[in-house]
């Protein structure tokens, strides 16, 4: 195998992101629908939507357990907070696959994991919406759900070609069933292998982070900082690639891009606040100044 392509600023100029144009309704820049959250977890999907508007999404829709809906709705007046029917143990029950279905068709692009707890639920809740989501959405799976796509293969293969993956060292482990020891030896094998086995551009996240295409291409971003290793970060992200695909990006384009948005987000706060402690929630205030200096 090749080794991988260097993630740069002149790189990404060569696949610019969609161009929105003055007078352009919000419904034309990208419907997100993020499902997301826990009793345990709700602002996992405050931080996944904040990072998909800053990021330039029109639209963002979260679906999250009733009892943390009307507070995510005031925390995150500029969206649409759908209540789902939770579990004891304060998960989305998967009773709601049928409803949230539904809402995919209206959707651009689909998060599904951050922040997501009782992981039977989970499970089942992503293989029914996998295998009856409406609509021609890009998906990225995250956390939790990615723990259940193993035994979603046939599901996974009516969403070809709109699939991102964005797992840790952990999350990869299930992915392969394997070793962390094995993924951390080669994280860039682990995530061509990741990438080939489910038919998805996956990111496998890290210290250098490294993504790769079902074709087994593959790029590494050597920007960020342990900074970033921080509670809500990875939902962060989430919601920044997310809405980069809900505006029109391919999703190997969105990934990328998101990718390095949010690692420059951080070096950008690891100088001006210090390289620890600087939190999740401010890396999405970055992203606008980076995606305009980048289009420059």
């Amino acid at each position: 195998m090749s080794a991988p392509t260097s993630l740069t600023p002149e790189l990404l100029r060569g696949m610019p992101l969609p161009d929105h144009q003055q007078g352009a309704d919000k419904n034309s820049r990208g419907r997100v629908l993020i499902i997301a959250g826990s009793r345990e977890v709700p602002g996992a999907a405050l931080l996944t939507a904040l990072s998909a508007l800053r990021a330039g999404a029109g639209k963002v829709q979260i679906a999250a357990p009733a009892g943390a809906a009307p507070h995510l709705a005031m925390a995150m007046p500029e969206a649409l907070v759908v209540p789902l029917a939770e579990t004891e143990a304060g998960g989305i029950d998967p009773a709601e696959a049928g409803r949230l279905a539904r809402r995919c068709a209206s959707a651009d692009a689909v998060v599904l994991g951050p922040g997501m707890m009782d992981p039977p639920a989970l499970a089942a809740l992503t293989h029914r919406l996998l295998a009856e989501a409406e609509g021609e959405a890009a998906f990225l799976l995250d956390a939790g759900a990615l723990a259940a796509l193993a035994d979603c293969r046939e599901a996974l293969r009516r969403h070809a070609g709109r699939l991102m993956l964005t797992p840790h060292i952990g999350e990869m482990c299930g992915l392969l069933g394997c070793p962390a020891e094995e993924v951390a030896a080669d994280p860039l094998a682990a995530a061509r292998r990741a990438a080939a086995t489910y038919g998805a551009v996956v990111d496998m996240k890290g210290g250098r982070s490294f993504v790769a295409s079902p074709q087994g291409e593959a790029w590494s971003c050597d920007r960020g900082n342990v900074g970033l290793a921080t509670s809500g970060s990875g939902d962060t992200l989430a919601g920044i690639v997310a809405a980069l695909a809900a505006r029109g990006a391919p999703p190997l384009h969105a990934t990328l891009w998101g990718v390095f948005l949010h690692a420059e987000a951080g070096d950008r706060l690891a100088r001006r606040i210090g390289p620890l402690g600087y939190l999740a929630r401010e890396i999405p205030d970055e992203v606008p100044g980076i995606m305009a200096s980048l289009a420059g």
